[in-house]
């Protein structure tokens, strides 16, 4: 269970964002007009309007700047298996001038490794982990392109190529896995959620003095950054569901 919760922790998160959000935005407008220090509070009645565009800005800055961390995030993922696969092409191109037990044994390598990261290292990475097997595969793979007997068949430019094709394959495999285990920064959305806060009230503080558009205004914000920073949060990980990075650059290599 405490695995099954730190895997989709991006969920509850944003759960709580969603929710806590409709709650404030409830519990402020009941503390405006509904509890004991409704009086009080409309004292404060003359707040200008454009003061809400401070502290708003700032609120959408910092959401704006999370969410382009973590959609950047997803598109280093899809540009590194991408890169991973076709590294792995090329080394399957750089090969075909080989003598047939050389390139069948290259092939062979990149189908194992293929295989292994499809079939076993993808499913872990939703879960912020890696496939030991995988790494093997890696340094398999590797290997193979060392061999003498290889090394003789090709030239040395080629041969130097495909190793470094195979050096690349590691490091895209090795930026997908550091950007698996990406996870929320608490205090970046601590921020985020106090400027929110802090927005809320502006807006509430604005129309005090008039409840339809204080109840309006309030909705409207809520109904609008509520979504938008679940959303944010749901995509934490570039390898979970709802927009998790696909596998089919690599699973083609299989066949």
């Amino acid at each position: 269970m405490p695995q099954l919760i730190q895997t989709h922790d991006h969920f509850l998160l944003a759960a709580i964002a969603l929710f806590g959000t409709l709650g404030a935005a409830a519990f402020l407008l009941w503390l405006a007009y509904r509890s004991r220090h409704a009086a009080a509070i409309s004292a404060f009645r003359g707040v200008s309007p454009p003061f809400v565009n401070v502290v708003g800005v700032l609120f959408a800055l910092t959401l704006a700047f999370l969410a382009n961390d973590t959609w950047n995030a997803h598109d280093r993922a899809v540009t590194a298996t991408f890169h991973e696969a076709g590294n792995l092409r090329s080394i399957l191109a750089l090969s075909q001038h080989l003598p047939e037990p050389q390139r069948d044994a290259v092939a062979a390598a990149v189908k194992r490794y293929a295989a292994s990261a499809v079939d076993e290292e993808w499913p872990l990475l939703a879960r912020r982990a890696s496939s030991a097997a995988t790494a093997e595969m890696t340094a398999e793979l590797l290997a193979t392109l060392s061999r003498p007997d290889l090394a003789a068949g090709l030239a040395p430019a080629v041969h130097q190529q495909m190793l470094q094709r195979a050096v690349e394959v590691r490091d895209a495999r090795e930026q997908r896995i550091a950007l698996s285990q990406t996870h929320v920064n608490p205090l970046k959305w601590l921020g985020m959620a106090f400027l929110g806060l802090l927005t809320m009230i502006s807006i509430a503080m604005v129309y005090v003095d008039q409840p339809k558009a204080e109840l309006l205004a309030v909705a409207l914000f809520a109904a609008a950054a509520a979504p938008t920073a679940a959303i944010v949060l749901i995509q934490g990980n570039p390898f979970q569901p709802p927009s998790a990075v696909s596998a089919a650059p690599l699973a083609g290599l299989m066949r």
